[in-house]
C-alpha cells in the first residue's frame, strides 16, 4: 500500500573521532529516499571532514514492518546503534519513525494484508487459534554469488554492505511471497517461521523459509493476561482447556505457554475469510481425555472412524506437516516416531541444459518421502517438521525430519465427531498415555520392534522406547526428572570432485545414521529412560569429513515400560585379560545406570508382570496371534523370555569401533551438582522455576593440527569438544545453582579445511529446590530482591584469551561466549524510553530468551518478528584478541541492536530467540577473518506477576511507545 515514511534524527552520542587534529566529529546523515518494498530502512551516518573520502561512520538499518501489521507498534522511536562492518558499533543516533499511509493505517492491518509472523513454534500467547490450516514454504534464489566474502573489485565496506543489502531483499520478498500463500490458505499468520540461507558457491544465495499457516484471533480480554505462576508444564497438566476462552485468571495455576488459548483445526479451502471469523465463537476444546488414546478394545471401531475422518480432512492438503512442537491435551492422538529423510544433491545439475533440475523438485522429494514414511506408521500427519541443508562446494545434503502422528479430528474440523461417539471415545481414552500407544498395526509391524501392554491404561500396545522432535505433551506421565542426551559421529572421506564427492558421501550417510541411532540408544538406556523428545540430528559435510550431532532430552515415561541394562559380549572368550576387562566394564556400565538412576530420580513402581501383557513376537511366529486371545494367550506368554528389567540390550564388541562405542558410553560425565540440561524448552520433573533467567551464546572454533587422523581419534575428540564446552557453561553459570540449562541448541559447522566450528545457545533457568512458588512467594520475593541487588558482572562471562592446554591435540580451540547483555558501546539505548507506570526499575533491559515465554510473566503484545542479518570483518585479527575476542565481541555487538530494535518498538524482551547462521571464515596469514550472523526472534511486552500486585493496572498501560525524555537507564 502506498504511504510516506517521517524520519526524524533527534541526536547522537559516542560517536568516533573522525578528525584526529581536533578531536572532533562533524557528522551529518544521510536517510535513503529510494522506494522501500522488501528492505529495512537505512540511514547513514557520515563525516564532514572525510565525506570526500566516501569513509562512513555507519549505518543504521531500521525494519518498517512492525508499524505496518503490528497492533502495538504506532511509532519507532529509540536510539539506534551506528553499525559498521568493518569496525563493528561506532556510537548511537536517537531516530523516530512513522509511517503515514494514504488510507487508514487500522483499515490496513485490519484487512486480509497483513499477516503476521511468529518465530514460535507454540501458538502465541495472548492468541487463539481459529483454524489452522497448514504447511506453507517457500525459496527465493539469486544467481548472483554476491555473498563471496573476497571481493577484488569493491573495498570490504562495499561489498559487505551490497550483500547485507541483498540478503535484506532476499528475506523481504521471501516474507512476502509467504504471506501471500498464507492469504491464499484464508489465513492471517505464520507460526514457526524457520528462515535459513544456503550460501551455494558458484551457484548463488538461496534463502528459504518454512512455516505452519493459521488464523489467529486475539484474546480480547486484558485479564486472560495476569500472571499467575512460574511452572509452565505443570499447568498444561492441570488445567484443562476450555469452551471459555478467557477463564478465571486468578486461579492458582501457573503460567504457560498454552494457558488461555482456543484452538480450532479445520482445512482451509472449506472456509472463507468470513466464515473463519464467525467460528471463532464455535470453537470447541476437547474435554481432559479427550482424544488422547485407543478406546481398549470397544474402541476399535470408534479409533478406525476417527483415522478414516481425520484421513479425509487432511487429503486436501499436500504436505499435512507442521512446524509446531508445542500442542494442546488431546491434540496427538498418537505418536509413531521420528521420519527423516536426507538427498545428496550435485549443485551444478541445477544449470544443465541438457536435464536442468530445480530446488523446488529436490525439496518437493524430500517433502514426499517424508510423507510416505509417516504413512508407513499409519500416520497421516508429520509434526515438529523441519528442514536443513550442509554444503561444501558442489554437493549439497538436503535433510528433513518429523515426527509421525495421528491427529485428533476434534483439531481438524468443528463439530466431525458425532456426540455418541465423541462421549463412548472420551469415556473409554485414559489420560497421559494415549499418545504413546502404536498406531500401526501390530500382525504388519513396517520394522521390527518389541512392544508390550501400556503401563498406564493396560489395554493398548507401546513400543520399548520412543524418539520424537517435538516437546513433552503436556498430558504426559513422567517419572523423575529428564536429561540433555547427545550423539556425536566424526567420520573421515577422501577429498574428491563433483559426482565422485557425491557418491562417497552417500555411501557414507546411512551408516552414519545407524552409528548416531545407537549411540542415542545405548545412552538412553544407560540413563535408565525411554523416550527421547526435541532429538535434532544435524549432518555436516566438510572437504574430508562427515560430522553428525545429535541432541535429544531423555525422559523416562510412565506409559512406556522399563528399560533393560546393557550387556557386553566379546567374540574372543577363552582369552582371559580380555574376559577380565569386559568384566570390569560391564559392572562400570551397571554402576553408572544405578547412579543415573538416583541422579535423575527415575524410581518407577514395580508393576506384576501378569498385568501387562506379553511382547509382540518375531514375524515367523505372528501367525499364533491370528487366533483367538483365549487359544494363543499361552503361547504367547511362553515367548515372554526377557521382559521388564530382565531385558537386556546387548553390545557385541567385535572390533575396534564396537570397542569406542562402550567408552564413549562411559566418557559422558553428568552435569554438576545443582545442574539440569535439555533441549526442550521445559525440563521435564521441574515446576518451580523463578523469573531469574540468563541467555547466553558460545562459539568455539578448532583447528585439526594432525595430518594423519583416524576416525577414532577424529571422534574422541570431536567428544570432548562438546563435553568441554559444556563443562565451561556449567563452570561460569556456578553463581545460579541451583539452576537448568533449556534449549540447549548446538550447531556444527566445517567452514573450511581443517576449522570445526561449534556453536550453542541456551537459556540457564534457576528453580526452588526446596519448596513449590505455588505455596510460598518468599523465594519468589527473594530471588527477585536478589536479581536487583547483585552485582551484573557477577554473571558476565569473561572474555576467554588463553592458551588451550591440549593444543598439541588435534583440536586446538578458540572460544567466545557471550551474554545476553548490550555492547558497553550501546549502553543507554533506554535512556530515552518512558518506563510504564507499572514497571519498577529491575525490568529496564529488554530480555532475551530461546523460549516462548517468561518464567514468572504475561506476555501482553506481540510487536512483530525480528530478523537481522549482519557481516563483520577484519584485517587486524591479532590485535582484537584473537578468534575469541572477534567472536566475543561481534555477538555482544548483535545483542545490542536486537535489544535496541526491541527497545524502540516499546518492547521489553525477545523470545523464541535463535542464532539461526554463524559462519566464521579466517585467513590468519593475512590477520583476516569474516563472520556472517543471521538472528530472529518475536519481540513482545511481558508483564511480571510481581509488577502487578503493586501496581493493579491494565495491560494496555504497558503499550506505551518511547519518547525522547526519561533518565538514564543502565543495559
Amino acid at each position: 500500500m502506498p504511504g510516506k515514511l517521517k524520519v526524524k534524527i533527534v541526536a547522537g552520542r559516542h560517536l568516533p573521532v573522525m578528525d584526529r587534529a581536533s578531536d572532533l566529529t562533524d557528522a551529518f546523515v544521510e536517510v535513503d529516499d529510494e522506494e522501500l518494498q522488501d528492505e529495512p530502512l537505512q540511514i547513514t551516518v557520515l563525516d564532514h571532514d572525510t565525506y570526500s573520502a566516501n569513509d562512513a561512520i555507519g549505518k543504521v538499518y531500521i525494519d518498517i514492518d512492525p508499524l505496518l501489521y503490528s497492533e502495538a507498534a504506532t511509532v519507532i522511536s529509540g536510539w539506534f546503534p551506528i553499525y559498521d562492518t568493518i569496525h563493528g558499533i561506532r556510537g548511537e543516533i536517537n531516530v523516530v519513525v512513522k509511517v503515514d499511509l494514504f488510507n487508514d493505517l487500522n483499515r490496513f492491518r485490519q484487512s486480509s494484508c497483513g499477516v503476521k509472523f511468529f518465530c514460535t513454534t507454540s501458538i502465541p500467547k495472548c492468541y487463539r487459534a481459529v483454524i489452522i490450516h497448514g504447511f506453507v514454504e517457500e525459496l527465493v534464489v539469486n544467481e548472483d554469488p554476491e555473498y563471496q566474502w573476497i571481493d577484488r573489485i569493491r573495498t570490504p565496506r562495499a561489498s559487505n554492505e551490497a550483500r547485507q543489502r541483498l540478503i535484506s531483499l532476499m528475506s523481504g520478498e521471501l516474507q512476502r511471497k509467504i504471506g501471500l500463500k498464507v492469504l491464499e490458505m484464508r489465513g492471517n499468520a505464520v507460526v514457526g517461521y524457520l528462515q535459513c540461507f544456503d550460501l551455494e558457491g558458484e551457484s548463488g544465495l538461496v534463502v528459504r523459509a518454512i512455516g505452519t499457516a493459521c488464523t489467529l484471533d486475539k484474546l480480547s480480554n486484558t485479564s486472560a493476561f495476569l500472571p499467575a505462576c512460574n511452572s509452565p508444564s505443570k499447568e498444561m497438566k492441570e488445567i484443562p482447556f476450555n469452551e471459555d476462552p478467557n477463564p478465571n485468571t486468578h486461579s492458582s495455576g501457573p503460567s504457560t505457554p498454552l494457558k488461555n488459548q482456543t484452538y480450532s483445526f479445520s482445512p482451509s479451502k472449506s472456509y472463507s475469510r468470513q466464515s473463519s471469523s464467525s467460528d471463532t465463537d464455535l470453537s470447541l476444546t476437547p474435554k481432559t481425555g479427550m482424544g488422547s488414546g485407543s478406546a481398549g478394545k470397544e474402541g476399535g471401531p470408534f479409533k478406525t472412524l476417527l483415522r478414516q475422518q481425520t484421513q479425509s480432512a487432511l487429503e486436501q492438503r499436500e504436505f499435512p506437516f507442521f512446524t509446531l512442537t508445542t500442542f494442546p491435551p488431546g491434540f496427538l492422538v498418537h505418536v509413531g516416531g521420528v521420519v527423516s529423510a536426507r538427498s545428496v544433491k550435485l549443485l551444478d545439475r541445477i544449470h544443465n541444459p541438457d536435464e536442468p533440475e530445480t530446488r523446488d523438485a529436490w525439496w518437493a522429494e524430500i517433502r514426499q518421502e517424508i510423507k510416505s514414511h509417516a504413512k508407513a506408521l499409519g500416520c497421516h500427519a508429520v509434526v515438529g517438521y523441519s528442514e536443513s541443508t550442509s554444503i561444501c562446494e558442489e554437493v549439497c545434503i538436503l535433510s528433513a525430519s518429523g515426527t509421525a502422528a495421528v491427529l485428533n479430528p476434534r483439531f481438524l474440523q468443528d463439530g466431525i465427531v458425532e456426540g455418541c461417539l465423541e462421549q463412548r471415545i472420551e469415556e473409554a481414552s485414559p489420560p497421559g498415555c494415549g499418545f504413546c500407544h502404536i498406531p500401526y498395526d501390530e500382525l504388519n509391524m513396517p520394522f521390527p520392534a518389541h512392544l508390550t501392554y501400556c503401563y498406564n491404561c493396560r489395554k493398548q500396545k507401546v513400543p520399548d522406547v520412543l524418539f520424537t522432535t517435538i516437546d513433552l505433551p503436556v498430558e504426559a506421565i513422567v517419572i523423575g526428572k529428564g536429561c540433555l542426551i547427545q550423539a556425536r559421529l566424526c567420520r573421515l572421506k577422501k577429498k574428491a570432485q563433483a559426482e565422485a564427492n557425491a557418491t562417497s558421501i552417500s555411501n557414507l550417510l546411512p551408516f552414519m545414521e545407524y552409528e548416531v541411532h545407537t549411540q542415542l540408544m545405548n545412552k538412553l538406556k544407560l540413563r535408565g529412560m525411554n523416550a527421547l523428545f526435541g532429538l535434532r540430528i544435524q549432518i555436516t559435510v566438510g572437504e574430508n569429513m562427515l560430522m553428525g550431532l545429535a541432541s535429544a532430552t531423555g525422559v523416562y515415561l510412565a506409559a512406556l515400560p522399563t528399560p533393560g541394562g546393557i550387556q557386553i559380549a566379546g567374540k574372543t572368550p577363552n582369552d582371559g585379560t580380555y574376559e577380565q576387562h569386559i568384566s570390569h566394564m560391564q559392572k562400570k556400565i551397571n554402576d553408572t545406570i544405578a547412579k543415573n538412576k538416583e541422579l535423575y530420580e527415575i524410581n518407577p513402581p514395580e508393576l506384576p508382570e501378569e498385568v501387562i501383557g506379553s511382547p509382540i513376537p518375531e514375524p515367523r511366529q505372528r501367525s499364533r496371534l491370528l487366533r483367538s486371545q483365549s487359544e494363543s494367550s499361552d503361547e504367547v506368554t511362553e515367548l515372554d523370555l526377557s521382559h521388564g528389567k530382565k531385558d537386556a540390550f546387548v553390545l557385541e564388541i567385535d572390533d575396534t569401533d564396537a570397542m569406542e562405542d562402550v567408552h564413549s558410553l562411559l566418557t559422558d560425565v553428568p552435569p554438576p551438582a545443582g545442574f539440569y540440561s535439555c533441549n526442550t524448552e521445559i525440563m521435564p520433573g521441574i515446576n518451580n522455576w523463578t523469573p531469574e533467567i540468563q541467555m547466553f551464546t558460545a562459539v568455539r572454533v578448532s583447528r585439526l593440527s594432525n595430518v594423519n587422523l583416524t576416525n577414532q581419534t577424529l571422534n574422541k575428540n570431536f567428544n570432548d569438544l562438546c563435553e568441554n564446552l559444556l563443562k565451561s557453561l556449567y563452570f561460569k553459570l556456578r553463581s545460579m545453582v541451583p539452576c537448568c540449562l533449556c534449549h540447549v541448541n548446538f550447531t556444527v559447522a566445517l567452514p573450511e579445511d581443517e576449522i570445526v566450528q561449534i556453536a550453542v545457545t541456551a537459556v540457564a533457568i534457576t528453580y526452588d529446590k526446596n519448596q513449590a512458588l505455588q505455596t510460598n512467594k518468599a523465594p519468589l520475593e527473594k530471588s527477585q530482591q536478589r536479581a536487583s541487588t547483585d552485582n551484573e558482572e557477577q554473571l558476565q562471562f569473561p572474555l576467554e584469551l588463553y592458551s588451550d592446554p591440549l593444543a598439541s591435540q588435534p583440536f586446538s580451540p578458540a572460544k567466545a561466549t557471550s551474554l545476553d547483555k548490550a555492547s558497553p558501546l550501546a549502553e543507554g539505548y533506554l535512556r530515552h524510553r518512558s518506563v510504564p507506570s507499572c514497571t519498577n526499575s529491575t525490568v529496564s533491559v529488554v530480555k532475551m530468551t530461546p523460549l516462548s515465554f517468561l518464567p514468572g510473566a504475561k506476555i501482553t503484545k506481540y510487536l512483530g518478528i525480528i530478523n537481522m542479518f549482519f557481516i563483520r570483518e577484519t584485517t587486524s585479527l591479532r590485535e582484537e584478541g584473537g578468534v575469541s575476542g572477534f567472536l566475543h565481541a561481534f555477538i555482544a555487538e548483535v545483542f545490542a541492536m536486537v535489544r535496541a530494535h526491541v527497545a524502540a518498538l516499546g518492547g521489553n524482551a525477545v523470545v523464541s530467540y535463535i542464532m539461526k547462521q554463524c559462519v566464521f571464515m579466517e585467513n590468519p596469514n593475512k590477520n583476516q577473518a569474516q563472520c556472517l550472523i543471521n538472528v530472529s526472534g518475536d519481540a513482545v511486552i511481558f508483564v511480571r506477576e510481581s509488577e502487578l500486585e503493586m501496581f493493579p493496572v491494565q495491560p494496555s498501560a504497558v503499550v506505551s511507545q518511547p519518547s525522547s525524555s526519561g533518565g538514564d537507564v543502565t543495559t
